[in-house]
């Protein structure tokens, strides 16, 4: 998963962020809620079933902290905003999330306290922060990074149920999930025509294959990974050679440092060799938003039109 930009957007700006994002997704994501009440105006306990295990919530929150990027878009997305009174410090969109000096990545139990929060969600359980947080009597949601478009979609489903939005998310999903089809339905590649692409996290090379998320959203196109290929493939993020790329000569190349790493289609035309590649001879860098490309959560439509957009070009040439 951004690799998701992934976790969010700790992109120091490169690799290291990205992949720590969608990378430290292995863990299992939150499955489906179960227990009484959820009413968009009841007050009545829920139980929701996140990687943390069964999490129970006594009413509908109130002063929520968000340590993800990816989730505090999501609770605006199905209007919990204005319960969310601080958020991480990658927490960039909307723009009026209440972006904090909090961190997802070196979290710290005190200053997440000083919030008085009565619901923590995050994505990481960085060095114990949800047992220290439960010690307190916190509620605390922990929700990894989607490793799969369905654990997505579960994880709105949570964050509805947690905070009194179920019906909110469940619109939600429906509609990415609708936008989604679409789009892939018009996009996808040819019967008989292979494209190949390669997608990078930043300018050393370091990029995904199809088993991550982003690889798989890829894949609902019929697009071909080069990086499945290459050394060190095995673990999800490679960092590949510049003669590896050069020889693999992807159809189309998708920059996700566009904003960490300053890289768009003339820094990447500058690249020694690159000038040669189709890709770049025949238009097929397409930049796009570091963020969106590296987060699961509601834009995620976003991200897949721009690679609808980028294959129907490539499919016909025009």
């Amino acid at each position: 998963m951004r690799p998701l930009r992934s976790l969010g957007g700790l992109r120091s700006l490169g690799a290291a962020v990205t992949i720590g994002v969608m990378a430290l997704s292995a863990a299992a994501c939150g499955g489906g809620s179960t227990g009484s009440g959820g009413g968009e105006t009841s007050g009545s306990p829920v139980t929701v079933q996140a990687a943390n295990g069964a999490v129970t919530i006594p009413a509908t929150p109130e002063r929520i902290v968000s340590l993800s990027p990816t989730h505090t878009e999501t609770l605006f997305a199905i209007g919990a905003g204005k319960q969310v009174v601080a958020a991480d410090e990658y927490s960039t969109y909307p723009a009026e999330a209440p972006k904090t000096k909090l961190s997802g990545f070196k979290p710290n139990a005190e200053a997440i306290i000083g919030y008085k929060p009565d619901l923590v969600v995050l994505s990481d359980d960085m060095d114990g922060i949800v047992k220290a947080l439960e010690k307190v009597k916190i509620p605390v949601l922990l929700e990894p990074a989607a490793t799969k478009l369905d654990e997505a979609y579960d994880e709105i489903a949570d964050l509805g149920k947690a905070t009194g939005r179920e019906a909110e998310a469940a619109r939600l999903t429906a509609d990415m999930k609708k936008r989604i089809q679409d789009t892939v339905t018009t996009a996808k590649v040819p019967a008989g025509k292979k494209l190949t692409y390669y997608h990078e996290l930043d300018n050393q090379l370091h990029t995904v294959t199809s088993s991550t998320f982003i690889g798989q959203v890829y894949g609902l196109f019929g697009l071909e990974n080069i990086a499945d290929k290459a050394e060190k493939a095995a673990g999800g993020y490679p960092q590949l050679s510049p003669e590896f790329l050069l020889k693999s000569d992807p159809t189309l190349i998708f920059l996700a440092d566009t904003r960490c790493c300053g890289q768009n289609e003339a820094t990447v035309a500058k690249r020694a060799g690159w000038q040669g590649l189709a890709a770049v001879k025949d238009k097929g860098v397409i930049p796009l938003d570091d963020d969106i490309a590296s987060r699961w959560g509601p834009r995620l439509p976003e991200f897949v039109q721009t690679i609808g957009t980028a294959v129907q070009k490539a499919s016909t040439g025009a």
